[in-house]
C-alpha cells in the first residue's frame, strides 16, 4: 500500500460514524445527498484525469446502492469528456432496485443517453482502466452469489483498478476481507477515512490510498465521534522537539534493558543500540555475563552488566528512568527472576516478547503506572487466551480488550499498528513489508524504551515511537526495497526520522 500520507486526515472512523456524517451534512446542513454523490464523481474522476491522462476506454461496475452512484456519476463524466464506457451494472432488474441518490445518478445519466449491460458469467472488461464501484461501506457478511463472480472477474483481470470510497468486499471497520475483495492499484476515499482502509488485509486492497472530504464544512465534524487517530508527522514535531543548545545526556533519560538469556543476547542489544537511536541519554543491559564481549564490540555506548540474580538487578533498577524487559529474556530461571524483579520496580516499563509470555502465564498483577505492552496477534492471543484469527479480525476491539484487562498502553503491532491507551486508539499508517522480520519488534522495543525514558508519557512514546519505527524502515525500504530488510538497518535512520530530516533523504 502506497500512503499519500501528509494528505490523510488524522481522525479515522468506522462505517456508522460515516452514514452518521452523511445524515448530518444533508439534514443539518441542507447539502442535497445527490449533490455529495456528484462531488464524489468529480473527485474521482478528477484523480483519473490526473494518473491515466491518455485515457481512451474505461469499464465501470456500479452495483445498485450509493456507492454505485457514484459510479454512475463518474460514467457519466467520462462520457461527457469524449471517453468510451463500458457501464457493467450487476443485480437483475437493476433500475427497479435504484432508491434516492442512486436513481437520481441513473436518472442524470440516462439522459446522455449512456447505454448499461447488465453483469453475466464471462463478460469481459475492455476499458483500460476498471472502476470499482460494486460495494460500499455498508456491507457486513461474506460477498456471495454475483458479486463474488464481479469480484473474482475484477480480480484477474490485467487493467489498473480505481476503487470508489472501499474496494469492494473489504469491511471499513476492521479491514477484514468479508470472503473475498477487490484488489484495487488505486482508492478514493470521501468525506471520512475509514479506519479498516489502514489495517489487517485492508492494506493488501487499498493500493495508493486518496482522500477527498468533498467540501464538506467542519462542523459536519463536531458531533460525530472519532473511532481512532492517525499518528502523523505534526504529532512527531510537537513531542519531538530540537534539542536545546545547552542539553547534556542526563536531560534525555536513563533506560535499563533487561534480557539476552543465553543464546539469545541480539535481541536485547538491538533494543539497547535502538533506545540510544531514539535519542536516551543513557543506555544500561542487564543480560548474561557470556554477553559482555559480544555487546562491548558491538555498541560501546550501551554500559552493559552481567546479571545473575534479582539483588544485581535492583541496583541498576534504582538508577533507571525506564525499563525494556523481554528482549531474549527466555522463559527460564533466569528470565524468570528478572522479569518478577522489574515488576515489583516503580519505574516506568514496556513489557516485550518473553516478558509478554511469561505475564500470560500467571497471575501477577501489574504495576499501576506508566507502561507499555507491544505484543503481536499471536501474543495478543495468549495474553486473551484466544487465537491469532480472532486477534486479526477485529484488531480495534481487541486491543481494547488487552487494554482493559492489562491496563496501562497495549501496541498490538501488526499491518496498521494500533496504540491504546484505554481512552484513544492511535493507528501508524507508515510501514512495509520488510518489517516482517526477525528483531523488528526488539527495535520497537528500544525506540519506545528511550522515549519512555526521556520522560514521555507511555501513550506518546508508544505511537511516536510506533511512527518513528515505522519510518525509519521506510526509509531504508525507499533505498534498498523491502526484501532483505535487517532489524539493524534501522539503526541509521532512526535519527533521520528522529530530527525531522528524513525527507531530505
Amino acid at each position: 500500500m502506497s500512503i499519500n500520507r501528509e494528505a490523510l486526515p488524522s481522525t479515522l472512523y468506522t462505517a456508522e460514524q460515516c452514514r452518521a456524517l452523511d445524515r448530518t451534512a444533508i439534514e443539518q446542513f441542507g447539502i442535497p445527498g445527490f449533490r455529495l454523490m456528484q462531488r464524489a464523481g468529480q473527485a474521482a474522476w478528477a484523480v483519473i484525469g490526473q494518473r491515466w491522462p491518455l485515457l481512451r476506454r474505461i469499464s465501470i461496475v456500479c452495483g445498485a446502492g450509493n456507492n454505485g452512484g457514484d459510479g454512475l456519476v463518474i460514467a457519466g463524466l467520462a462520457w461527457q469528456a469524449g471517453i468510451e464506457v463500458q457501464l457493467v451494472v450487476v443485480g437483475e432488474r437493476y433500475a427497479e432496485k435504484l432508491r434516492g441518490e442512486a436513481l437520481e445518478a441513473w436518472q442524470w445519466l440516462k439522459g446522455f443517453g449512456v447505454s448499461a449491460e447488465s453483469w453475466q458469467p464471462g463478460l469481459e472488461f475492455n476499458g483500460e482502466l476498471i472502476v470499482d464501484a460494486l460495494l460500499g461501506i455498508g456491507l457486513s457478511g461474506l460477498v456471495r452469489g454475483e458479486a463474488a463472480s464481479v469480484i473474482a472477474q475484477i480480480n484477474r483481470c490485467e487493467q489498473p483498478v480505481l476503487a470508489v470510497d472501499i474496494p469492494s468486499g473489504l469491511c471499513a471497520d476492521t479491514g477484514a476481507e468479508l470472503g473475498m475483495a477487490v484488489r484495487a492499484d488505486l482508492t478514493v476515499t470521501f468525506i471520512a477515512l475509514k479506519q479498516g482502509l489502514l489495517t489487517h488485509q485492508g492494506v493488501d486492497h487499498v493500493g495508493t490510498l486518496l482522500f477527498d472530504g468533498l467540501l464538506l464544512p467542519e462542523e459536519v465534524f463536531e458531533d460525530v465521534p472519532v473511532s481512532a487517530f492517525r499518528t502523523d508527522s505534526e504529532d512527531l514535531r510537537e513531542l519531538m522537539p530540537p534539542r536545546p543548545a545547552s542539553s547534556h545526556k542526563g536531560m534525555f533519560g536513563h533506560l535499563l534493558v533487561v534480557g539476552g538469556d543465553l543464546g539469545m543476547g541480539g535481541a536485547a542489544l538491538m533494543a539497547s543500540q535502538a533506545a540510544l537511536r531514539a535519542g536516551a541519554g543513557l543506555v544500561s543491559l542487564a543480560t548474561r555475563e557470556e554477553h559482555l564481549m559480544a555487546a562491548l564490540t558491538r555498541v560501546p555506548e550501551v554500559m552493559c552488566h552481567g546479571v545473575d540474580d534479582a539483588e544485581e538487578l535492583e541496583a541498576l533498577l534504582a538508577k533507571a528512568d525506564a525499563v525494556v524487559v523481554g528482549p531474549g529474556l527466555g522463559q527460564g530461571v533466569w528470565g524468570r527472576r528478572m522479569f518478577e524483579a522489574v515488576l515489583e520496580s516503580d519505574k516506568p516499563m514496556l513489557l516485550d516478547a518473553d516478558a509478554l509470555n511469561l505475564l500470560a502465564q500467571s497471575d501477577i498483577q501489574l504495576p499501576e503506572h506508566d507502561w507499555v505492552l507491544t505484543p503481536h496477534p499471536g501474543e495478543a492471543a495468549r495474553l486473551l487466551d484466544t487465537d491469532t484469527a480472532d486477534i486479526q479480525a477485529n484488531r480495534f476491539e481487541q486491543v481494547r480488550e488487552l487494554q482493559g484487562r492489562c491496563g496501562g498502553t497495549v501496541v498490538l503491532k501488526g499491518a496498521g499498528t494500533l496504540s491504546c491507551d484505554g481512552d484513544v486508539i492511535h493507528l501508524c499508517s507508515d510501514g512495509n513489508p520488510g518489517m516482517a522480520t526477525a528483531g523488528m519488534g526488539d527495535v520497537l522495543s528500544g525506540v519506545i524504551g528511550g522515549l519512555l525514558a526521556r520522560g514521555m508519557p507511555a501513550v506518546d512514546a508508544a505511537r511516536i515511537g510506533v511512527l518513528v519505527h515505522a519510518r525509519a524502515a521506510d526509509l531504508c525500504a525507499r533505498h534498498f526495497g523491502a526484501g532483505g530488510l535487517l532489524a539493524t538497518d534501522l539503526m541509521n535512520t532512526i535519527p533521520l526520522v528522529i530530527n525531522g530530516l528524513e525527507e531530505n533523504v
